[in-house]
């Protein structure tokens, strides 16, 4: 082998390894990470106190549904009485805005995907990923990001 060939293969190879290490991962967090923090009393794993930014009050957000907050990109949901889940409002598949929350899933307009509001676990794709968790705090009727 020449020595512009060698060149011009360890070339092709180190961009091919640059390639495959960007295209590894689509950004989005993988679905992994902080879980979410829930009311006060409501789940063992939720935070006490303080919290970030005011994000919406409780009564906001529908029980049995949720809250998408647009310019946040965070959806919101209270599966049940007092339990509330916060996820990344951006879609695992294409990277839309989820737009709706209603019949049990958090809905994408792209290209149909589907999300429990429960756990944000895949419910219908195209996506294949669930939504990834936010961290919010609850506290005195207020839902705090952070």
């Amino acid at each position: 082998m020449n020595a512009r060939r060698r060149t011009v293969l360890a070339a092709g190879a180190a961009g091919a390894a640059a390639l495959v290490a960007g295209c590894g991962s689509d950004g989005d967090g993988g679905g992994g990470g902080e879980t979410a923090a829930t009311s006060p009393g409501a789940s063992p794993d939720a935070s006490p106190g303080g919290g970030g930014e005011a994000l919406a009050a409780t009564g906001d957000v529908p029980v049995g549904g949720g809250t998408v907050f647009k310019d946040r990109k965070v959806v919101v949901t209270q599966p049940e009485e007092g339990e509330f889940k916060a996820f990344s409002a951006v879609c695992t598949h294409a990277k839309c805005l989820v737009s709706t929350v209603s019949d049990g899933t958090i809905n994408c307009p792209c290209h149909g995907s589907r999300f429990s509001l429960t756990d944000a676990a895949v419910e219908a794709g195209p996506a294949t990923r669930p939504l990834p968790a936010e961290r919010i705090t609850v506290a005195d009727g207020t839902i705090r990001l952070g």
